[in-house]
């Protein structure tokens, strides 16, 4: 069983919600990564884990925000 997969499943089986707004990401993700750097991302037309947005604010489905970290994880030195 690969660690990292068990932290990013934990991570969204721990978050209270199935989403994770935007200004939340920060805290979702240990502080790693921070919405905005998912906004830059995505007006570069980068991948970025699916969302939604209600109204001007968008929020991350925890599920895909954390597939999303997993497939960006590189162990140490890579």
């Amino acid at each position: 069983m690969n660690t990292a997969q068990d932290i990013f499943t934990d991570m969204a089986e721990k978050w209270p919600s199935p989403l994770v707004a935007a200004p939340e990401v920060k805290k979702f993700s240990g502080g790693i990564i921070t919405g905005k750097t998912l906004q830059n991302l995505a007006s570069l037309k980068q991948p970025v884990p699916e969302s939604i947005k209600v109204g001007t604010k968008r929020a991350y489905v925890a599920v895909s925000l954390a597939a999303w970290l997993r497939n960006r994880t590189r162990k140490g030195g890579e």
